[in-house]
This record gives structure tokens, sequence and C-alpha cells, in this order.
């Protein structure tokens, strides 16, 4: 899909300047063809109106009598210009009132006529083009008929040049708007191009940030807000770092503190005599150790200590289920092929573990099957229980969130075991997902790209 703004600084830029230029050129030209009309106006009736005073003022003072037959200026009886068949300018007719009035010359009506060069001209035309003294056109555009009243005493008529609006303009226009789009914009496409280089670098270097893995520092360059942002990243990953690793020490230090008594505890369980109360103490035991494994798995999974391996999925499930198994629970797995990937080991058992325990505690059974595709793989666990309300499928992945409540020992836990599954499946790039069957049970299915 065609997107109508760029995304990038530099589009953005280049895209601002460039209608900013536009704009600017836009108005420049009307400004400039503003001038040209006015220029033309004032070409075709200041001297006009100084040919009309003189030939008046002559007149006046015993001169030469203006006649209909000869002359620049000329009088007729009536006025020449035909009512239909030549173009009107009112403008230029308002425009020498005024400077009639400037030279001191009052008159009546004033009527302007135009014929373009191209009209073809008829007997009529050709006549009043006579009897006003009319040249047929001058080489620049075609001419102006004016024919002004003087109560009394006929009209005056004269001609003027009127330039017609050629393409030179617009071509003239054209090709200073392209320069300053040459000489403007291109300089500047470069400099925001390496304006916007480091911060390129930045954002690549902030999502290859992994805490814990070592990594250069990014260099602090281009412009000085933007070398100082790159060196508050560098200071930050830095902070990031080292709060991190302060936070691995002290959950060593919790895990150390916790199972040392618990370890303890274990140890004078053995010494009740009551085997029903022994049992249940050291079920106690062993599902505090559970869920203490459980937080600080999920509260080191930003920086696990195992590296990425290639393993065969197939058999790595296949090993949980049969872990199941000797725990006598109902599992099953479907055969797969050899399937290589590569993935923590430990962490995607811990995955694939903690959604076969939510299927053989909630829905009794519980089939395993490996799934491979051509852009993914997909580990599907799929249970016979009543499934989940569709209004609580995202609730279920929230940490210490159970939807069944009592917390029996039936169903123990906090509700850390889909919250931890979630977050060891997106730190391999995948997915979960929980599906409720049409035909009863539950599909808890993990997606990891291939």
């Amino acid at each position: 899909m065609i997107r109508p703004w760029p995304r990038s600084l530099a589009g953005q830029m280049a895209l601002l300047i460039a209608l900013a230029l536009f704009v600017a050129q836009a108005i420049n030209f009307g400004l400039v063809l503003r001038d040209r009309i006015e220029f033309r106006l004032s070409q075709a009736t200041r001297p006009v109106a100084t040919r009309i005073a003189d030939a008046l003022d002559r007149e006046a003072h015993g001169g030469r009598p203006l006649v209909a037959d000869r002359g620049r200026v000329r009088r007729l009886a009536a006025n020449p210009i035909p009512p239909s068949g030549y173009e009107r300018h009112p403008e230029v007719a308002a425009e020498l009132r005024r400077q009639l009035a400037d030279q001191g010359v009052t008159v009546g009506r004033i009527d302007t006529g135009l014929q373009p060069p191209t009209t073809a001209e008829t007997d009529w035309d050709r006549d009043t083009r006579r009897r006003a003294g009319v040249r047929r056109s001058n080489r620049d555009g075609a001419t102006l008929l004016m024919s002004v009243e003087q109560p009394g005493r006929g009209w005056l008529t004269i001609t003027a040049p009127w330039p017609q609006p050629g393409w030179r303009l617009l071509v003239a226009l054209l090709s200073q708007t392209a320069i300053l789009y040459i000489v403007v914009l291109l300089p500047v496409l470069w400099i925001v191009r390496r304006m916007s280089r480091p911060l390129r670098d930045l954002r690549e270097a902030a999502e290859r940030f992994r805490p814990g893995e070592p990594s250069p520092p990014l260099p602090a360059r281009g412009p000085d807000d933007v070398a100082a942002l790159i060196t508050a990243f560098n200071a930050l990953r830095l902070r990031v770092t080292g709060m991190l690793d302060e936070k691995d020490r002290m959950l060593g230090a919790i895990g150390h503190d916790l199972r040392t008594p618990l370890a303890a505890l274990r140890v004078r369980i053995e010494s009740v005599e009551d085997d029903t109360d022994r049992a249940k103490m050291i079920d106690t035991v062993a599902e505090m150790n559970r869920t203490l494994d459980d937080i600080l798995s999920l509260a080191r999974l930003g920086r696990p200590s195992e590296p990425p391996t290639d393993v065969d999925l197939a058999a790595l499930v296949d090993a949980v289920v049969e872990d199941f198994r000797d725990l006598g629970c109902e599992v099953s797995f479907v055969e797969a092929d050899r399937l290589r990937m590569r993935l923590r080991p430990s962490l995607m058992r811990r995955a694939v573990r903690n959604l076969i325990e939510n299927a053989v505690k909630y829905g009794v059974s519980a089939e395993v099957r490996v799934e491979a595709g051509a852009q993914s793989v997909a580990i599907v666990v799929a249970d016979q229980g009543p499934g989940i309300p569709e209004n609580r499928m995202g609730d279920v992945f929230d940490a210490f969130t159970r939807l069944e409540s009592s917390r029996n020992r039936e169903t123990g836990g906090i509700g850390l075991g889909l919250a931890l599954a979630q977050a060891i499946v997106r730190e391999a790039g995948g997915e979960i997902r929980l599906v409720n069957r049409a035909e009863g049970g539950l599909d808890a299915i993990i997606e990891l790209p291939r």
C-alpha cells in the first residue's frame, strides 16, 4: 500500500521543504503575474492619456483640429467599436479615466475593444479599423482600440498595443522553480540523511541490546543534540546492565537463603512419625520449592545463562512427555520427524512442561504433538478439560492469576506456569495461543519461527 506521507525523518523534511518551495513559488508566480498585469495596464493607458491630453491641448490653442481620417488621435461622430465581436476590458477603461483625470481631461463614457490577431476580419472590422486608424496587430499581441466620449463633441479614438500573456513567463518561472529545487532540496536531502544516519544506528543498537551480552559503546557522532542522545543511551545501557547484575546477585542470595531452611525443614520432616502428616509436609515443602523455582526463573528470564543451541525439537518434547509418563500421568506424544531448531533447550523444556502440567491438572489427560510448517513450528498440547471462557483467555497469562482460586492441593500453584511459559516462548521469538476446541477441551499452542 502506498503511503501518502513518508515515515523517515529525511523523507518528511524533504517533503516539507518541497511543499514550502512550491508554495513560495506559487506566491511568487501570483505576484509576478499581478505586476505584469499592472505593467501591461499602465503600458496601454499612460501613453494614450498623454497623447489625448496633448492633442486636445494643441487643438485648444489653435493647432490642427482632430479629424476622423488621420492622426494618432482621431475624432469620430459615434463610437466606432461595435457592440459585439470585440473583447471588452473595463479595467483598462477605469485606468484610462484615472490617467485622463490626472491630466486634467474630463470625459464621458470610455469603451475598449480588443480583437486578437488570429481572429478573422470582416468588412465591418476593416471599415472600423480604417475609420479609427487602427493597425491590425503588433508583433507581441493584439491591438486594443480605445474610444473616449467627449460630451457634445463626439468620440476620440486611439490604439495601443496589448501584449498577450505568453508561455515565456511560465517557462521562466518553471525553470526558476527547478533551479531552486536543485540548489536547495538536494543539499538539504544530503544534510538530513547525514543527520539521520546516527539516529538509525542508535535505533539498531537499541533493537540489538540484550542485557548481559557484551557490545561496544555506540560512537557519539552527528549534531550536538544527536551526539548527546547517543552518549545518554550508552550511559543508560551501562546502568541497566548494572541494575540487572545487582538483581541477579540479589535473587541468588534470596534463593540460597530460602532453600537452606527448606532443606533443613525437609530433613526434620523425616522424623515425623505419622505417615499421613509426613507426606503432607513433604508435599508442602516440594510445592514451596517449585514456587520458588518459578519465581526465580521468571525474574531471571531477561538474562538467561543458557546459550542457544541446535536441538531436535521433536526429541526434546518427547523427553518431556516421557518424564510425565514416568510419574504415572496420562500424557501421550504423537510421533514426529526430526526437526532441527536453534533455541535454549532447558527453557523450552520448562515452557512445554508447564503447559503439560496445566493440561494434566485441569484436563485429566494430554496429547502432545509437533506440527512443522513452512515458516513456523507449532507444539500443541491438547487436553480434555472444560476449556477457558473466551473473555478470560488473556487473563491466564498474567502472573499470579488463576481461574480456579481455591488453591487446593489438587490444583496447586500460584498462577506462574503460563506466565513463565509465555515469557520463555516470547524470548525465543514465538507466541503462545489458547484455543477452545468445538468438541471440548483446550489446545495450548506454542508457535516458534523456523
